[in-house]
Parts: C-alpha cells; sequence; structure tokens
C-alpha cells in the first residue's frame, strides 16, 4: 500500500473543502446579474465619466437619456457597442430591466384627447 504524505492529503482536504463551500453557496445564495442600467452606472463611475459619455459612442442625446431613464430598452445595436467600449458582459446587458414604467401609447387618431368619433 502507498504511503500518501500528511502534507498531501491535507492539501486535498482544503482543495475538496473549498469545492464544497463554493458548490454550496451557488446552490443557496445564487448571484444574479445587475440591472443593465446600474451596471452601465456603475462602469462610467469606476471609469469617471457620466452618462455625457455615451453620447455619440452608443447613440444620440436624446436617446441616450431615455435608456438611462428607463423609458426605452437597449438595442441590439447599443448593446454591441456598449459590451466593446465599456467591457460590460452582454449576458448583464440583455437582462430585461422589468421597468415598471408603463409604456406610453398614443390615441388611434394620433392626436391626444381626440375621439375616433365623429361629432354629429
Amino acid at each position: 500500500m502507498p504511503v500518501v504524505s500528511t502534507k498531501v492529503s491535507s492539501q486535498w482536504r482544503k482543495a475538496a473543502g473549498i469545492t464544497l463551500i463554493g458548490v454550496y453557496e451557488r446552490e443557496h445564495y445564487p448571484v444574479d446579474f445587475p440591472n443593465p442600467i446600474e451596471a452601465i452606472k456603475f462602469r462610467l463611475e469606476q471609469k469617471g465619466k457620466d452618462t455625457r459619455a455615451l453620447i455619440g459612442v452608443v447613440a444620440g442625446r436624446t436617446r441616450v437619456y431615455e435608456v438611462m431613464r428607463g423609458d426605452r430598452p437597449l438595442s441590439l445595436n447599443m448593446i454591441r457597442k456598449l459590451h466593446s467600449k465599456l467591457n460590460i458582459p452582454a449576458e448583464v446587458l440583455i437582462k430585461a430591466t422589468g421597468s415598471d414604467k408603463p409604456r406610453k401609447h398614443r390615441p388611434k387618431s394620433g392626436r391626444p384627447g381626440k375621439s375616433l368619433r365623429k361629432s354629429a
């Protein structure tokens, strides 16, 4: 029977323990991806920049502010640009924001407050 040194066996036990702890934590305390907008703000803060740094890089001024307020979702093109320029993982940016704001719908007439029926 081969003799195993106590140093090797203690290292093996330590590695096995770390592996088991990692499995337990992933199973019982999963870490979800952050909100895409929060991830963008965090990365900009890390770089010492603000939302204005995205203007012209990702989209125009109006579009950037609509996205950052949560009024408009990120487009595929924006996700690609943010991934390449800010090195934010695409998986984080793809996640739906889950905005509670209802989308604004225009009446079919195209004019707010006007009814589709003609007055008699």
